[in-house]
């Protein structure tokens, strides 16, 4: 399933040397700033290599965010704002608007902007895990988990920081809450894709499966709702992408529900379920195609080249075909007009944000070394303009390479 995900770009940002030349008035303080530089330099290093893993990803990320808390946290025993939060101008694209970036002289936008791409960075890792010829169970359990870190990453970031900002966040831009919550309600709905997968090849009932279908097509729907007032020329692929994904559950919502209605010895509501679930499933066959035709930032996905895709198709067929072979052979019920309710709660299986804190601050930024930076002494950094002109090279992301496809099986 190489290309059952869709992935926007990782966020791009120019390049940050932490030189404050006569502020950082000791050895100390240089020592904080060199470690800054080379510890970011390392961590973005980190986003593009296919070799890292969360392991890997938390260590560099613990590194930076440790030593950038000592421009943030309060270090003087006051509740003051820290004195280094507004010295450095930082730059970073977004990942719906192209190469121009956005800037603001604000250790916190550095923060929330490095913090995304870390859950940008575990949403294509779980992408690329899932893409594996033979997914192990500790593997299917990976990309689960890494993608409920990353819906974690983007709430916290909403919930805390974002408020924090100076500068509010710009309309249609990564830090405006609506693309925020789409990222965190997507992350989930494919968290739950995860457990769907499990559920199916461990045959479980039915009616368990119909209620996560249900629940995770409802997650999908919310997100494309979340974008419906975002400009369509950056976000009309990704919203293609949430409704074929939502018209996809559906489809496997109505077929487990009349797999449950025939089992109750209701097969003209079963009928009609599965009735149901062909419209769904080809309008998301319909989708698929108004996707890959769409032009828009991000990896095209390609579902309806999947097995997980193509079976479900299959199987609203076949289980369609029975139920009308039995209502006339046994069963002699009348198809109502209306289409059965799909009043579902999973009990089970749901996804919730794995809980993210940012680490603590760094043991080398103490309240000593706090008061050798002093900011009377040499030039002050360029401060920064709302929009910039000049564009910031995009990151070079990996190519997926396209393995045999499984479906959803876990080996």
């Amino acid at each position: 399933m190489t290309h059952w995900f869709h992935r926007n770009p990782l966020k791009a940002t120019a390049p940050v040397s932490f030189n404050f030349y006569g502020v950082a008035g000791s050895p100390s303080a240089n020592k904080i700033c060199n470690d800054l530089r080379t510890s970011r330099a390392r961590l973005l290093e980190m986003f593009t290599d296919t070799t890292c893993d969360p392991e890997i990803m938390k260590n560099a990320t613990d590194t930076y965010f440790s030593l950038l808390q000592g421009f943030i946290a309060s270090l003087d025993g006051t509740k003051q704002e820290n004195k280094l939060r507004f010295m450095q101008n930082f730059k970073w694209t977004d990942t719906l608007q192209g190469n121009t970036p956005s800037a603001q002289q604000d250790a916190i936008f550095e923060l929330v902007s490095m913090a995304f791409n870390v859950a940008i960075w575990h949403a294509k890792f779980a992408s690329r895990l899932a893409g594996k010829e033979n997914v192990t169970e500790v593997e299917a359990k990976d990309v689960h988990r890494s993608l409920k870190f990353a819906a974690g990453i983007f709430k916290h970031l909403k919930e805390v920081y974002i408020p924090r900002l100076i500068t509010p966040a710009e309309k249609g831009r990564d830090l405006d809450p609506r693309v925020m919550d789409t990222y965190m309600v997507q992350c989930k709905a494919e968290a739950q894709e995860v457990t769907i997968a499990r559920v199916i090849e461990l045959k479980h009932n039915a009616t368990l499966i119909a209620a996560l279908a249900f629940e995770t097509a409802n997650f999908y729907q919310k997100a494309d709702h979340t974008l419906n007032t975002l400009e369509p020329e950056c976000s009309s692929k990704w919203r293609n992408y949430l409704q074929l994904k939502q018209h996809f559950y559906m489809a496997y919502a109505y077929c487990y529900h009349g797999q449950t209605l025939l089992a109750s010895d209701k097969c003209g509501e079963s009928i009609k379920s599965l009735q149901e679930a062909e419209k769904c499933y080809s309008r998301a066959e319909a989708l698929c195609k108004e996707y890959r035709q769409t032009k828009g930032p991000g990896s095209t996905a390609k579902p309806s080249e999947q097995l997980f895709f193509t079976t479900l198709g299959g199987l609203i067929k076949i289980t369609l075909q029975k139920c009308e072979r039995e209502n006339g052979f046994i069963y002699f019920h009348k198809v109502p007009a209306e289409v059965p309710q799909l009043e579902l709660k999973a009990s089970y299986g749901l996804a919730e944000p794995i809980s993210f804190e940012f680490p603590a601050v760094s043991e080398q930024c103490t309240p000593e070394v706090y008061t050798t930076f002093d900011l009377t002494k040499g030039a002050k950094a360029e401060k920064a303009k709302p929009k910039q002109e000049e564009e910031v090279k995009p990151m070079k992301e990996p190519d997926l390479k396209p393995q045999k496809d499984t479906g959803c099986v876990i080996s």
